[in-house]
């Protein structure tokens, strides 16, 4: 049956499949009964820290004691009730995406914060959709086979949803006029053309003394961010210096819907981990463990440079990565290697989702950057192929006070190995090999 679905997508031509997909969205839509009209809905768009994003932004918007729904890579939210996301997909299909959304109001909730991904709007999987709110965080050098490899085509898909907000009608929720509002981070180069469409309000967000939401003063340990917006003191119980950055986007959004700064903190306060960003694993060792969704160069580097700054004097930083198969952007591979083997003292490269590609192929890629980077094989780089092995292998070689970090999977629930899909979890095969070695 795969066989002939695969030969079936191979012959029916593009303009078809999308001429599907975009009616599959409007129908959807429709038969349960346009539920994003009735809501509050936040998209946020960009390659990096929609995850994070999206859940900083729940946590200060539950403080208002109004209900808010998620719909993100690692997680989906009605309210207060948390479940894993199970579908391999940050926007899932249409038939899915919006009984979830007929969900949410059902449930009562009256925001909806949503990961909007490049890949979801080539299937128009925003269609359907009324946002309210788009925040932009960034577009990384990672190249997608679903753009063609080609960044320009990536922009484009990602300013089909705001040109499509900006032509939506306005709502009227809870007896006001909802604007049509962006927020974008102002460090990126692309924010003015993300900030080129006819909305009612344009806010910018980021370290530059010209942004609406200024980022000062960052401090930041093995357990949390300390930082300023605009004189203001916050703190997240997330580690890694970029998550200041997702906080002030997640900060800009919930000011802009009224939320004052008291309540934004104390909604930070209860955020304790975001599944698979960052997320410590304690199970009582005596070195630190982390989770975290870094899979491409951006990602890795930024999370390179918080290891750096964590880091004791005599600790070591361990690092597992890996990277996809599937037509994922295979020149970042090498680099990737490269990045991780300067800024770690071991480094062991297994499987993330190597769908139908040769596992082996994948690591020898990131292997050769690591090995121009001065590792040697057998010494302080290891290829392992099997996943839970080579996180079983970083474990064993960490001490006391050493950084143990487990990338390219986050919180995600499956692996798909030879293009089969089977359950996966890091977190938790993190925890079993722990107690293995005794933790």
């Amino acid at each position: 049956m795969e066989k002939i679905k695969n030969l079936g997508r191979k012959v029916t031509p593009r303009s078809a499949i999308n001429a599907y997909h975009l009616g599959q969205s409007f129908f959807y839509s429709r038969k349960h009964g346009k539920p994003a009209d009735q809501m509050i809905v936040i998209g946020i768009v960009g390659s990096k820290g929609k995850t994070t994003t999206a859940n900083l932004l729940w946590a200060a918007l539950s403080e208002t004691r109004e209900k808010v729904g998620q719909i993100g890579t690692a997680n989906i939210r009605f309210g207060e009730k948390e479940q894993l996301n199970k579908y391999h997909m940050t926007m899932p299909g249409a038939k899915i995406m919006q009984r979830i959304l007929a969900q949410m109001k059902l449930a009562g909730c009256k925001y909806v914060i949503m990961e909007v991904p490049s890949e979801g709007q080539t299937q128009y999987r925003h269609i359907g959709i009324n946002f309210d709110i788009l925040i932009f965080t960034n577009v990384t050098k990672e190249y997608l086979a679903a753009h063609k490899f080609n960044l320009e085509i990536l922009h484009k898909h990602n300013k089909r949803v705001f040109n499509y907000m900006a032509k939506s009608k306005r709502k009227i929720i809870g007896g006001r006029l909802i604007p049509k509002t962006i927020i974008a981070n102002i460090e990126s180069p692309f924010a003015d053309d993300y900030l080129n469409f006819d909305v009612d309000k344009k806010i910018t967000f980021g370290s530059s003394s010209s942004a609406n939401y200024r980022l000062k003063n960052i401090k930041l340990d093995s357990q949390k961010v300390i930082f300023e917006i605009n004189n203001y003191p916050y703190h997240i119980n997330i580690a890694g210096e970029i998550n200041a950055t997702n906080a002030t986007g997640a900060i800009a959004c919930a000011r802009e819907l009224g939320v004052n700064e008291p309540l934004i903190q104390k909604g930070f306060d209860q955020l304790l981990s975001i599944p698979g960003r960052m997320e410590i694993i304690d199970e009582g060792q005596k070195f630190s463990v982390f989770v975290d969704y870094a899979h491409e160069q951006v990602g890795m580097h930024a999370l390179m440079a918080s290891a750096q700054k964590m880091s004791a004097k005599d600790s070591k930083i361990i690092t597992l990565l890996g990277a996809e198969g599937g037509g994922r952007d295979e020149k970042k591979r090498p680099i990737m290697g490269k990045i991780v083997s300067k800024n770690s003292d071991y480094i062991i490269i297994s499987n993330v989702d190597p769908y139908k590609d040769d596992p082996m192929k994948i690591i020898e890629d990131i292997a050769k950057g690591a090995e121009k980077a001065g590792k040697k094989r057998g010494k302080d780089l290891f290829l392992i192929e099997d996943r839970r092995a080579g996180i079983a292998k970083a474990l064993s070689l960490a001490d006391k006070n050493d950084l143990v970090f487990i990338t390219g999977k986050g919180a995600e629930q499956s692996i798909v190995i030879n293009g089969k899909s089977s359950p996966w979890d890091d977190r938790q095969v993190v925890r079993e090999e722990l107690k293995k070695l005794g933790c």
